[in-house]
């Protein structure tokens, strides 16, 4: 069965994906959403830098309601706020399409049933599924390390972290103003600013979700971030980092349960990988203690040949969602939550 595809958005993550719709045979392209007006009525395979489709992209949500497809792969850059992208993924699960998104909504009922409840009927009107999904979050403490921790007949605690260079990085309104690279650090609110809450909100979907399958209610998910300055001017692929302002980001989380740190998840993007304090480091690294202490590091590498440019974190990104179409389309509808079988879960009294 061929599956009818609109591609919402061609930044890093959706030109992957694009990439990869127009290479698959049982994918059809259908429709092509572009933000730039640079790149509106270009053909999806010039984009895609592959032979030409007959698909031009348009920057009509009308135009892309309309059309009949089975799925979009919606890859919008995570924007302040949270919240920037609801409508538009809600009238398209109205207009009866299927959304894959990696613009968060990971776990919306993290954040109460009336936000849930938003999606989950926009679903049910249009017949539709949607389900957020990328690496972390998505897939590293949801599906990998939840999963991981079926080998354990104990459960004490978890600990995860990620840590990417973001140097190469080429969107400078995302690093700059998303990521809060090349700020000054007086005056960057790690609490209760704007940044904090966009991420509290993004990652602590998938604090919950693990919480949850885990069987187990949090008291409180505390915050514990910190930014590091630049030791030297950086010339970085969105521009220049000055030295002494933010160069590095730690965000990080401890869900609570008991008094005691249940799962902490940590995730630190630098614009300078050569700083003592990450040299070496691995790129995901998790702690599992309990009955048995696991142990597990993982790293990534860009592919050795290829004729474009992209690079490992956005295969990483892409693979969670072109891997889940088929899953996504026949799902009843409402919000998917992806299976993960027999993980540790923690005794009721």
């Amino acid at each position: 069965m061929t599956y009818r595809v609109i591609v919402w958005a061609t930044g890093a993550i959706g030109k992957t994906c694009l990439r990869a719709v127009l290479q698959r045979p049982d994918l059809e392209l259908v429709g092509l959403f572009v933000y730039s007006e640079r790149k509106e009525g270009v053909d999806a395979g010039t984009i895609a830098r592959l032979a030409e489709t007959g698909v031009l992209a348009t920057r009509s949500r009308e135009e892309i309601l309309a059309i009949d497809a089975d799925l979009v792969i919606h890859t919008a850059r995570l924007q302040v706020p949270y919240e920037t992208h609801d409508d538009d993924i809600i009238a398209l699960l109205r207009s009866g399409k299927n959304v894959i998104t990696t613009a968060g909504n990971h776990y919306p009922q993290a954040h109460g049933a009336e936000r849930a409840r938003r999606f989950d009927d926009a679903c049910h009107e249009g017949n539709s599924t949607l389900y957020g999904v990328g690496m972390n979050p998505g897939f590293l403490l949801e599906r990998m390390v939840l999963g991981l921790t079926g080998l354990c007949v104990e459960l004490e605690a978890v600990e995860v972290e990620e840590l990417l260079d973001a140097s190469t990085m080429p969107d400078p309104d995302f690093v700059f103003n998303v990521m809060g690279m090349g700020s000054d650090i007086g005056e960057v609110d790690l609490f209760t600013g704007a940044l904090p809450h966009l991420y509290d909100q993004l990652y602590g979907e998938a604090i919950q979700f693990f919480g949850d399958r885990a069987g187990v209610t949090f008291d409180q998910i505390e915050s514990d971030h910190r930014v590091l300055p630049a030791e030297r001017d950086l010339h970085v692929s969105a521009g220049v980092i000055a030295k002494g302002t933010i160069a590095a980001t730690e965000w990080r989380w401890h869900g609570i349960v008991d008094g005691q740190r249940f799962v902490t998840l940590s995730v630190i993007w630098t614009m300078d990988p050569t700083m003592e304090t990450y040299r070496g480091r691995d790129h995901w690294s998790v702690e599992i203690h309990g009955k048995p202490d696991l142990h597990l590091t993982l790293n990534m590498s860009d592919p050795k040949e290829s004729p474009f440019k992209t690079k490992a974190g956005q295969y990483i990104t892409a693979g969670p969602v072109m891997n889940a179409i088929h899953d996504v389309v026949v799902a009843r509808p409402g919000i998917f939550s992806p299976p993960v079988f027999a993980p540790y879960r923690r005794p009721r009294d």
